[in-house]
């Protein structure tokens, strides 16, 4: 098996194990805190995706350096050790820097931003300070683990990251259950995981890099080098996170918490695809960058091509299986059918934009193997233009229904108009092949046995019957959208004829 295909499964099984933690403790998150402290957590993510835009890019810009150095092997192991050296420092200031930003503004927002009926003033200003802690803590987790990535060891980092959240989210459930069923008990464990987790993360890349003569030393002449691409994506990163959270933080200050707790629910579902998004993207585009720097295009295209029928083959079925039961499935998992008939028209809407966003991955992942910003940062430039006042008057008219809908609007727009122009400048000629066969044939099929499943779906049966039902015909869908694709169509035909 090649290593991108390890990677792929490795990436999979470590983010289907976190998605797992995370859905199943959801329904115990309401029971034990309930609806408006589960809006708080969902006010959490958003401050932490945020937050997050102080990465600048540097993420990114070591995963990139890792895949471009390792591919010298040995020969650029003092400047493997000194580009990683450089950047966690600068992380490291990032870090305090949150701490400092978030403990100083968690009374203005305790009182002046979220709107609580339930949890008392001092209650929210602690909460939001132990936040900051635990954001702080988390983003140099993501860092290390990206350097991982770059370097391909990814099977390493699931491994990691599975006994990570493991531990964070089963140990954070035992003590609201157990402990003290608090919002303030939730964070001030989630901050203990957090500062374990960057420890040991950064642990295991020092020991992951190849040995040099030298020691790693911190080098402003380097950073200011890797500046320019990292200050690109910083800026797409701050535009694009604020088109993924803006209605968040619009929700959290137009309607209650427990609305926001409403939406929440209803996207921590959907954007459980990026657990299919992640891991495909996080083997395909260390190697990609490789292949523009040996000048291989036909690797390039093979490559591509391989990943843009993936995207399409794993995320299609998941995505429209949530817009076509969604009710159901949200009366299955939480086990409350007010909650599931709220928020399954939000869902649905939710997880056919993640499915339209997810189509734009492989092509992104192909503008940084070239080292290539612009285009990203000027649509996601327009979009939070027109986005701030579309979502302002659409949830004031509509509600969280409002907001859900731009979301599909927003992914479906860019795709129509982005993908065009990536593909004449990097892979000429390559568009109607990407639409056609590596998007349009096997959505099409997908959609045509998922409406059946729908449409047939029997009005009176037991939950069991229904979570049995639905299995049945996203599992259809997906065999079906497999194999009218090149690329799985080929995998199955082997291993069927081995």
């Amino acid at each position: 098996m090649s290593s991108v295909r390890i990677n792929i499964v490795a990436n999979m099984l470590g983010s289907g194990w976190a998605a797992f933690l995370s859905l199943a403790f959801v329904p115990l998150y309401i029971h034990f805190l309930g609806l408006e402290s589960y809006g708080l957590i969902g006010f959490y993510v958003t401050l932490q995706v945020l937050f997050s835009v102080l990465d600048m890019g540097l993420t990114t810009t070591l995963s990139r350096e890792m895949a471009r150095l390792s591919a010298a092997g040995n020969a650029a192991a003092q400047d493997m050790r000194n580009v990683v050296r450089t950047l966690e420092v600068v992380y490291w200031v990032l870090a305090v820097f949150i701490i400092t930003a978030v403990v100083l503004t968690a009374d203005w927002i305790a009182t002046s931003w979220l709107n609580s009926n339930r949890l008392p003033p001092d209650v929210l200003g602690s909460s939001i300070t132990l936040m900051g802690v635990v954001i702080a803590f988390r983003m140099p987790y993501g860092f290390y683990a990206g350097g991982l990535i770059g370097l391909q060891r990814q099977v390493l980092l699931n491994g990691m990251k599975s006994a990570i959240e493991t531990f964070r989210n089963g140990g954070g459930v035992i003590v609201i259950w157990l402990v003290s069923p608090t919002i303030t008990a939730f964070f001030t464990w989630h901050a203990i995981a957090g500062v374990i987790a960057a420890i040991l993360s950064r642990m295991v890349l020092w020991r992951s890099l190849p040995r040099a003569n030298g020691r790693a030393s911190f080098t402003p002449s380097l950073f200011r080098q890797l500046w320019s691409f990292g200050a690109g994506m910083s800026a797409i990163s701050l535009l694009a996170l604020l088109l993924v959270e803006l209605d968040k933080i619009i929700l959290s200050k137009m309607l209650p918490l427990d609305e926001l707790g409403y939406y929440m629910l209803a996207s921590t579902v959907a954007m459980g695809i990026n657990l299919i998004i992640v891991p495909l993207v996080l083997a395909i585009q260390p190697r990609l960058t490789q292949l523009v720097a040996g000048g291989d295009v036909t690797g390039l295209r093979q490559i591509y091509h391989m990943g843009c029928q993936l995207m399409t083959v794993l995320v299609m079925p998941f995505a429209l299986g949530l817009c076509f039961f969604s009710e159901p499935l949200l009366r299955i998992w939480t086990q409350n059918a007010d909650i599931a008939r709220f928020s399954a028209p939000v869902l649905s809407l939710l997880a056919l934009g993640t499915a339209m966003n997810a189509m734009m991955n492989i092509p992104y992942a192909l503008q940084l193997a070239h080292g290539w910003t612009r285009l990203a940062l000027i649509t996601t430039s327009i979009s939070v233009l027109v986005l701030v006042p579309a979502l302002i008057v659409m949830i004031d008219k509509f509600g969280v229904i409002g907001a859900a809908s731009i979301w599909v609007v927003l992914n479906a727009g860019n795709v129509l108009l982005t993908l065009p122009i990536v593909h004449a400048k990097f892979l000429r000629g390559e568009y109607k092949h990407w639409l056609l066969v590596d998007f349009l044939r096997p959505t099409c099929v997908v959609l045509a046995v998922l409406g059946l499943g729908r449409f047939f779906m029997p009005e009176e049966t037991s939950m069991t019957g229904e979570a049995v039902w639905i299995a049945l015909w996203v599992t259809a869908s997906l065999f079906v959208g497999a194999k009218v694709t090149p690329v799985t169509r080929s995998y199955i035909s082997r291993k069927t004829a081995g």
